[in-house]
């Protein structure tokens, strides 16, 4: 038994008006369909309510957009005027923190020198994807701009650790190592006091 398909499903509303006007006309003194229900008349007042709707709910839209626009332009100018006055304010006050509160505006913090790293913690060591990668990962230091990771396959003799890799991110994967021997892996932060201590060391056998 055959059905009706309509598709009203996400059809676009403009496209639901002219199926609505197809079906209207091929249906009026279509002797198969004597009394329609609801009725043709009812229909049409329908689509003419949607197709209403549709276009003052486009209207507000664009007004709105050129309302969010307008918005934008004169929260610009209300940015640089402001940021003008902080300057005067600023030169005018000669860097005197009490004045500047004055005018209603706050003191910037004077920053304080990250000096010396901390040594990074919670560091990890991973079995990775492919034979011979151990695959490394720690708590990021603060301050540091890259880390240097090093690598022994005996911590007793302090000689021993040599640089292995580096790295600008709090992780790295590390290549090429013999599948079966124990690794103990130790990293560093380095930032613009230079190089930090050494966070504590971590072993994995390679894969």
């Amino acid at each position: 038994m055959a059905k009706v398909k309509l598709g009203l499903f996400r059809m676009p509303i403009t496209v639901k008006g002219e199926l609505a006007i197809r079906i209207i006309n091929a249906m009026t003194g279509n002797p198969n369909f004597v009394t329609p229900i609801p009725s043709l008349a009812d229909t049409m007042a329908a689509k003419t309510a949607l197709l209403t709707a549709y276009n003052n709910a486009l209207t507000l839209r664009q007004q709105a957009q050129a309302a969010t626009d307008l918005m934008a332009d004169k929260e610009k100018v209300f940015d640089r005027t402001l940021t003008s006055l902080s300057l005067y304010v600023e030169s005018a006050a000669g860097g005197d923190d009490a004045k500047i509160q004055s005018a209603g505006m706050s003191v910037k913090d004077a920053g304080v020198p990250v000096g010396q790293l901390l040594p990074s913690s919670a560091l990890s060591a991973m079995a990775g994807n492919n034979d011979g990668e151990i695959d490394l990962n720690w708590e990021p230091v603060r301050g540091a701009k890259s880390y240097v990771i090093q690598m022994t396959t005996d911590p007793n003799v302090p000689d021993s650790w040599a640089d292995k890799a580096k790295a600008t991110e709090s992780y790295a994967a590390i290549l090429g190592l013999t599948s079966g021997t124990k690794y103990w892996f130790r990293v560093a932060g380095i930032g613009a006091a230079g190089q930090g201590a050494f966070s504590g060391a971590e072993s994995k056998y390679a894969p």
